[in-house]
């Protein structure tokens, strides 16, 4: 998600309201992102904010490194001004703040999207950020082909004819090889998921066949089971046919993965903690010490 993904307040993003004070520290007026965040009431937004405050104290961070009290005067009109209330807040303050935010509110959910990218950029490596993207994308294929298994019953292809419905697919895009040819074709044991042993290019590619041939299903309607089964093929061969014109991988030559399994584990050893340490926990007091 680039920099300027998050939603925007006329021509200023949540990036262009970035301020950096005499230390050196990054910071953003609480006045000036509350309606990036979408919300119009001062008094709702600064609730969130106080969540927030609990959540950095339970985090074990100190709150005073990353929400300020900054009062903000206000022109109101008549030549008098009048002080209200204001934080100066960090990126991790801005990042509780959505997480505690309405998640109702577009701008809250796209905020959280935002800031949970951010922060497991910083926070984890290369690799690491590859397996999330890998364990993502087999869930959502998991959860594909669940979805297209009830548009094939739902276009008439019987319960004991599922095999045969979604092998079609398979040999479609796998150059006429169904699940099991696929698995000795690629030495992968008979006991494995082959969707748990597919990387990141052939998740997708599969969760792409299966997306298609889902709303090809509803599109023309199938109401019969050979039909069904014959549309799956024909997406599976669209697929692979599109593979070759980019210039891509057949699928079969595509190598086995590591065992899903073995992803996760590595996963959640590596997953990030919400503690922050010395130096980026130093928020909005900056360091006057060499570093």
């Amino acid at each position: 998600m680039a920099k300027k993904d998050l939603v925007s307040i006329g021509s200023k993003s949540f990036e262009d309201l970035r301020k950096v004070n005499k230390h050196g520290a990054e910071y953003w007026s609480a006045r000036e992102i509350q309606a990036l965040l979408g919300y119009s009431q001062w008094r709702r937004f600064e609730d969130a904010i106080k969540r927030a405050l609990t959540s950095c104290k339970q985090s074990g961070n100190t709150p005073d490194n990353h929400f300020a009290d900054a009062g903000k005067m206000v022109d109101l009109g008549s030549g008098s001004v009048r002080e209200v209330p204001d934080y100066n807040l960090s990126r991790f303050a801005c990042y509780l703040i959505a997480q505690n935010g309405d998640p109702r509110k577009p701008e809250i959910a796209n905020a959280q999207k935002y800031f949970a990218i951010q922060a497991r950029r910083q926070e984890i490596s290369d690799a690491i950020a590859a397996d999330v993207e890998r364990l993502e994308l087999r869930k959502q294929a998991a959860e594909e082909f669940k979805a297209l298994s009830g548009a094939a019953k739902d276009a008439g292809v019987q319960d004991r004819m599922f095999g045969v419905f979604h092998d079609a697919g398979y040999k479609g895009m796998y150059g006429g090889l169904g699940r099991d040819a696929i698995k000795q074709h690629k030495k992968i044991p008979e006991k494995d998921n082959l969707m748990d042993r597919m990387d990141t290019t052939e998740l997708a590619a599969n969760q792409f066949r299966m997306t298609q041939t889902r709303d090809k299903l509803a599109r023309e309607r199938v109401k019969d089971q050979r039909s069904a089964i014959k549309a799956h093929e024909t997406v599976g061969k669209e697929v692979r046919d599109a593979i070759k014109r980019i210039g891509g991988t057949p699928p079969e030559k595509l190598p086995p993965a590591e065992h899903i399994k073995l992803v996760e584990k590595r996963v959640k050893s590596a997953s990030p903690k919400l503690e922050l340490d010395k130096k980026d926990a130093k928020g909005l007091i900056g360091s006057t010490e060499e570093e």
